[in-house]
């Protein structure tokens, strides 16, 4: 299954839109929201705000760099308007937001939370005069808390509320976000998510709410382009089952990669990305054919994949992960590798283009049927479909969702 058919609709084109959300444009992880930046430059303007800096981030991450950066160009009043590329612009926030999640009263928060939103809006009428933009979009990234009053307080052409993750599963999220995302919601103008879990989510609150998908880098994960093998994986036997992305405790059943190893002594399994305190010490470390590689550039990981003869996705299923649309799988399958997944809503998008386990305990017949089954056909599929997934069908369907609310 991939995306909805639709009319040829075109792309969203000479629209300026503001993006705001959850992280910076500093940001070095890859990000749904500067990739969907990125897309809409092509054909609109686009400025992306930055995240402002509240006390609390100031005092505890004082030596991040990019903080230290940040807190720079405000104290010496630098330009905070940066171009980054054409037709897209960088903007730092000035303000610095009072930190209370703490604050046990919602209605006490709120108070408080307006405060903090009318600093935001006043660098953002800041960022949006400098410009030049008389009438906008803006696209808010999940920002449930210092977003929450900028309808009101912008008047924007169009509101639109963007779910990636189920924020309500964290606890900081969930202390004042069981009230107030719902209300977020409930007053967008549109609701879009990359995941069809969460696209469900948003309609218990708005009508209208979009599944615009999730995109792939496919002119990087390209399974056409020659790849060298990576040194570290040079004496590491084959068969190599590869496993790409963060490993913490949250989102990572060690149970499914515990059990392959231990069922499967004579596969290898290869672990590419940061480990939290929790993998740093788990005893898949003293397993003699589980490798932890650590944190990659992701320009490198393509040439890791190319090596791997399986890779999965051995996601833990709990209120945090639950509506993850999982785009280590579209960079999986865009390298055209038999995939091995943990069973998810977000998950049937793929049908029988990924293997899905139903517990730890399946990955392991499940790694030797896709190990089997594997070929030149299966191959071809598997790429077709990746590349159905991309950015620029992102955008088409955010056009839809528009073009749908302004003209019904």
């Amino acid at each position: 299954m991939s995306f909805p058919t639709t009319p040829d609709i075109g792309l969203l084109q000479g629209k300026n839109i503001v993006i705001i959300g959850l992280q910076a444009w500093y940001t070095d992880i890859g990000s749904n929201c500067k990739s969907i930046a990125k897309e809409l430059s092509l054909n609109n303007r686009v400025l992306y705000i930055n995240m402002p800096l509240d006390r609390k981030t100031i005092a505890q991450q004082k030596n991040d760099p990019n903080i230290r950066r940040h807190l720079q160009i405000i104290r010496n009043k630098e330009e905070r308007l940066v171009a980054v590329a054409p037709n897209l612009w960088n903007y730092y926030p000035a303000a610095i937001l009072e930190s209370i999640n703490w604050i046990p009263s919602t209605a006490v928060f709120s108070f408080f939370n307006r405060i903090n939103n009318r600093r935001f809006s006043r660098d953002i009428k800041t960022a949006v005069k400098k410009m030049g933009f008389d009438k906008y979009i803006l696209f808010n990234d999940n920002d449930i808390f210092r977003s929450f009053y900028l309808k009101e307080l912008l008047r924007p052409e169009i509101y639109i509320y963007y779910s990636r993750d189920n924020l309500l599963g964290v606890d900081y999220w969930k202390r004042h976000g069981t009230v107030i995302e719902p209300a977020h919601i409930a007053k967008a103008d549109i609701g879009m998510a990359n995941s069809i879990y969460l696209a469900n989510y948003l309609r218990k609150y708005n009508s209208n709410a979009w599944y615009i998908g999730q995109g792939c880098n496919i002119a990087l994960f390209n399974a056409e382009a020659p790849y060298e093998i990576p040194e570290d994986l040079r004496s590491i036997p084959h068969p190599l089952i590869g496993f790409v992305g963060a490993i913490n405790t949250i989102r990572i059943d060690e149970a499914a990669i515990r059990c392959i190893a231990r069922e499967r002594p004579q596969w290898n399994i290869v672990l590419i990305g940061p480990e939290d305190d929790y993998f740093a010490k788990s005893e898949l470390h003293g397993m003699p054919n589980v490798y932890f590689l650590g944190k990659k550039p992701i320009d490198q990981l393509p040439r890791y994949i190319a090596a791997f003869d399986a890779c999965i996705n051995p996601q833990l299923v709990n209120p945090v992960t639950i509506g993850n649309y999982p785009l280590k799988v579209d960079e999986y399958l865009a390298m055209g590798k038999p995939v091995v997944a943990t069973r998810t809503e977000a998950m049937e998008i793929f049908g029988g283009n990924v293997y899905l386990a139903e517990n730890p305990a399946a990955f392991p017949p499940l790694i030797d049927q896709a190990l089997s089954e594997d070929n030149g056909e299966r191959r071809r599929q598997r790429i077709e479909l990746a590349r159905q997934h991309t950015w620029a069908e992102s955008a088409k369907q955010m056009h839809l969702a528009i073009k749908n609310t302004i003209s019904p």
